[in-house]
């Protein structure tokens, strides 16, 4: 047993003035590495800075630590380049400590709790390098290192195999949305043509007194990060707090309505979940439901094709509103061939609670390996 800094430096990035910023790259000038890089990589245009004698750089086989805010203690690696002060670079002693080996140290529940317990204190959530001191790693030999990485990297391949299932799964069904109902831009299949406005109800949740958010009762109070639960991606269930119909009021949404975030940075991330209970939402989250002429499979399908990033408003805090929803052409099929895509949906997501059960279950070998090797 070590101390974590005796047998691992840290070297904090650094933040050049944004004149020297570049979206093109060229000589003297190397990519800039953010947080974002590593967790939006589809989403995000590359960045370049001039090089100067105090840039930070790290090789793709680096690890790295985020430094703050929501994605404190996040490790990220596989790319190369300059970092930015919310990143800090490993650099272990390589005659004791191997990357990969460290890798996983830094994804244990060990290193991510001590992390988190340190930022929860600060005033930014944060951590330096003297907190790092008080950390300790098991340093067994090379040999048995290279074991347990073999053994954590196989059971962490069964689980990204299994997520990447799931997201096929996903994608079959928008491509038997397509194939059934076309582009609903070209409408091949002459539906009739409706808005979501007309066709649909839209409303927001509520916002609740601190002392009734999780009073008790039968209706689950979901807010944005509730939305993040496991299990099957595209319903929600269950929140960490319930209420009362009474208190739910005008936040309660009925089953088979299509909610999703309405304000900030998680606008961008789509998700989108259709209610299988009735649920009580706050007012970050927005709900459609159908009046009638619509299947919930087939208008969660329909929300799934479309980027509610591109339908938020320009302001500081970006929004989505009635406004920018109830405009949204959509089409209207005969209700028998919705029922039949409905049908198609169900037998796939049994698929996706097999898959889903498989993934489970390799995520707590996981969790049990993690817990065995660094306590």
């Amino acid at each position: 047993m070590a101390k974590l800094t005796d047998v691992c430096d840290f070297q904090g990035g650094s933040q050049p003035p944004k004149e020297e910023w570049s979206f093109e790259e060229q000589d003297g000038y190397i990519r800039m590495l953010q947080i974002r890089d590593f967790t939006q990589s589809e989403r995000v245009t590359p960045e370049y800075i001039k090089i100067s004698g105090s840039t930070k750089t790290c090789e793709a086989d680096d690890i790295l630590i985020a430094r703050y805010g929501a994605s404190l203690g996040k490790i990220l690696t596989g790319l190369a380049g300059a970092y930015n002060v919310a990143i800090m670079r490993t650099i272990p002693n390589e005659t004791v400590l191997t990357k990969r080996y460290l890798y996983y140290y830094l994804k244990s529940p060990y290193f991510q709790t001590s992390i988190l317990n340190v930022g929860s204190r600060a005033a930014q959530a944060g951590f330096n390098k003297e907190d790092l001191s008080k950390l300790d790693i098991n340093c067994p030999s090379f040999e048995e290192q290279g074991n347990i990485v073999q053994i954590l990297h196989k059971v962490e391949d069964v689980i990204e195999n299994r997520k990447s299932e799931l997201d096929k799964l996903d994608e079959l069904i928008k491509a038997r949305f397509v194939e059934m109902f076309g582009e609903q831009e070209i409408n091949p299949f002459g539906f009739n043509k409706s808005t979501i406005g007309k066709c649909c109800t839209l409303k927001s949740g509520t916002s609740l007194p601190a002392d009734k958010e999780n009073e008790g009762g039968n209706i689950p109070y979901v807010k944005v990060g509730d939305m993040n639960y496991p299990g099957n991606e595209r319903y929600i269930t269950t929140s960490s707090r319930y209420v009362t119909e009474s208190t739910a009021g005008k936040g309660l949404f009925d089953v088979g309505s299509i909610i999703f975030p309405k304000r900030g940075g998680a606008i961008g991330t789509n998700k989108k979940r259709m209610t299988v209970v009735p649920i009580c939402a706050d007012l970050n989250v927005m709900g459609v439901s159908s009046n009638g002429s619509l299947m919930p499979e087939y208008l969660l399908a329909y929300f799934d094709m479309i980027d509610m990033g591109d339908l938020a408003d320009g302001s500081s805090v970006p929004q989505i509103n009635n406004k920018n929803i109830a405009p949204l052409e959509i089409l209207v099929p005969p209700m028998d061939i919705q029922n039949k895509f409905a049908e198609f949906v169900q037998q796939v997501d049994k698929s996706k609670v097999a898959v889903q059960k498989s993934l489970d279950e390799t995520q707590m070998l996981f969790d049990s390996l993690m817990q065995e090797y660094f306590g």
